[in-house]
């Protein structure tokens, strides 16, 4: 989603985080392990692991299965051979979506991914499709109660960051991918912690949507192919105020 709704759906999501942790526990575990395989797993060495031991310290993953996901990358233990498959597909009202999965039968995901569609007023589409409507960037969403705005810039410029907009109660912080990582170690330097910090799909073609049915219809599409086990995260390029979302998601 754009900047301000996902910032409105970021603060809900917390609230039902512990439902989910099983879930968000998998995902990370597949991209540390993932991570681990192709740089290595010495996080000094390899940004990648960096990112991602960060996420699992920020999700208060175990200590013992952040070391398993590891291993299994650098073929200590036996794991399973993960691949990652970006999915492009529309949304009710011609939303844009990007779905990441990190799957071990691209088959049963495709399959899976293309009837979540189906079933949501949704069609998944071919590569490509969809993917010029976004940017692939790093993305910081941080309230504005947690640090002032000269503050951040401060700390956040010299990191590499593309842009910073400031809403009218949290900040989006934008950098190229190569940045993501001194990006990140900026804010903690500064004694921040991002309320969510990804790479992403930021939209440069929005599409509006006004009404609660169609938005109501668009986040259960989401919520349904977030929920499926192989997907990792999901992107869309809805731009919906707030109140809709509210409204739709009660």
């Amino acid at each position: 989603m754009s900047g301000h709704s996902k910032w409105a759906t970021t603060k809900r999501h917390k609230a039902v985080i512990d439902a989910k942790r099983g879930k968000i526990f998998s995902v990370i575990s597949k991209e540390i392990t993932i991570a681990a395989r192709e740089g290595g797993g010495t996080p000094d060495m390899n940004p990648r692991l960096r990112t991602a031991l960060q996420k699992a310290k920020a999700a208060n993953m175990p200590g013992d299965n952040i070391d398993r996901a590891i291993k299994k990358g650098t073929g200590e233990l036996p794991g399973v051979n993960y691949e990652e498959v970006v999915y492009e597909g529309y949304g009710p009202n011609g939303v844009g979506l990007i779905v990441e999965t990190t799957t071990d039968n691209r088959n049963r995901t495709a399959s899976e991914v293309r009837s979540l569609f189906s079933k949501h007023a949704g069609n998944l589409a071919g590569t490509g499709a969809v993917a010029f409507q976004f940017n692939h960037m790093g993305q910081f969403l941080i309230a504005r109660e947690k640090v002032a705005e000269e503050g951040l810039l401060e700390a956040v410029l010299e990191a590499g960051v593309e842009d910073v907009k400031t809403e009218s109660d949290h900040y989006e912080v934008l950098c190229p991918v190569p940045a993501f990582y001194s990006v990140s170690q900026a804010l903690e330097g500064l004694g921040v912690e991002a309320d969510s910090a990804e790479l992403a799909y930021i939209p440069n073609i929005t599409v509006p949507i006004t009404e609660v049915g169609p938005a109501r219809q668009l986040l259960k599409l989401i919520e349904a192919l977030e929920e499926q086990d192989d997907v990792k995260s999901v992107h869309s390029n809805a731009d919906m105020d707030e109140s809709i979302v509210e409204s739709a998601q009660s």
